[in-house]
């Protein structure tokens, strides 16, 4: 498989990158091992979690994801063949991360942190080490919206100044922790807050950024990839499939058994005004070029000149294999032109 650089590291990943957030929940042990497995052999080497997963949060299940692929590290001797990114949270009132009480990004929290995710990774090092959304107030959750919001954002009076939030994560570089220093659910303004701050001398430099992106979420587009690819950092896009959306498999009001909208109900993001319109007529594209969707949505992804590594995830065996031969497929400027005439019609939905 095609690796690229990511950023200005030096190391190269997969255009695939392996999501982990089902495992300890959606998925067992064997079946994430199993998964890294095949995605080992078909070239994958850039594996992403985080100390949130396994989703949705929970605190008996915290840290499940991580665990999965420590003793998959540990039972295949296979550090040195993956590029391994996991993720501290932001702010949050979600208190079982820090025992009891909300956490920030603050020296204390973040240290914690980073000790227990080693720990359950078995290893001694991070490759990528990802602030999983900002310490600040924002308008949404991993989202970049389409309008301003009526009311300004409230600042935070106790908001954690992000130099102040790079100081620790020089600490963790200078001491061998990590190696590389990235962001998620971000926006360009954050992008460039954190360039600019690194740019004075105070910490390591971003060298990627992960945020949603899929046919109904182009929201990253134009400013956002502007900034990674002026500045030269990684744009590695999740949700490729816009939470299953994007199979078909809720085509038409349908509610598979087993599926996360009907284990968890948290699909909303996906369920907005226009979304199944928007969304039938992506997979309906799709079956026009002979594919299934689910192939199609991530071979679009996969294939954008801005795009990194594209993070797919999957709870079958199937679903991976679906999943990995989207790196195979020779995205055309039919394609490129027919999807562009749908977004030009339908917009963002989803952001």
């Amino acid at each position: 498989m095609q690796k690229r650089p990511l950023g200005e590291t030096g190391l190269l990943v997969s255009k695939i990158c392996l999501g982990t957030m089902t495992w300890g929940q959606q998925n067992t042990e064997a079946e994430g091992h199993a998964q890294l497995d095949l995605a080992l052999d078909r070239g994958v080497n850039f594996l992403d979690t985080a100390e949130l997963y396994s989703i949705p949060p929970k605190p008996e299940t915290q840290g499940s994801t991580e665990r999965i692929i420590g003793t998959w590290l540990k039972a295949r001797g296979s550090r040195d063949k993956v590029v391994v990114a996991s993720k501290v949270v932001g702010r949050t009132a979600m208190d079982w991360f820090r025992g009891g009480r909300p956490s920030k990004l603050v020296r204390e929290d973040i240290v914690h942190a980073i000790e227990r995710s080693l720990r359950n990774l078995q290893t001694d090092v991070i490759d990528l080490y990802q602030i999983h959304w900002p310490e600040r107030n924002t308008s949404g959750f991993g989202s970049n919206p389409n309008r301003q919001p009526t009311e300004p954002v409230e600042r935070l009076s106790d908001e954690t100044p992000i130099a102040e939030t790079l100081t620790v994560f020089d600490e963790l570089q200078k001491a061998g922790k990590i190696r590389h220093l990235g962001l998620s659910n971000e926006s360009a303004w954050g992008v460039m807050r954190f360039i600019f701050e690194s740019e004075k001398g105070v910490g390591p430099r971003v060298a990627s950024l992960q945020n949603a992106y899929n046919f109904v979420n182009r929201t990253a587009e134009v400013n956002l990839t502007e900034v990674c690819e002026r500045e030269r950092v990684a744009f590695l896009p999740y949700s490729p499939l816009a939470q299953g959306f994007l199979s078909g498999k809720y085509d038409n009001g349908a509610l598979p058994e087993g599926s996360r909208k009907v284990l968890f109900n948290r699909s909303q993001r996906y369920e907005t005004p226009n979304a199944a319109e928007a969304i039938l007529a992506y997979n309906t594209l799709a079956r026009e070029f002979s594919m299934e969707p689910a192939l199609f949505a991530n071979a679009f992804v996969v294939n954008q000149s801005f795009v990194t590594s594209n993070i797919i995830g999957a709870t079958s065996i199937p679903q991976l294999e679906t999943a990995l031969a989207s790196a195979d497929i020779t995205w055309t400027p039919e394609m490129q032109n027919a999807v562009n005439d749908l977004h030009q019609k339908y917009g963002n939905p989803c952001p």
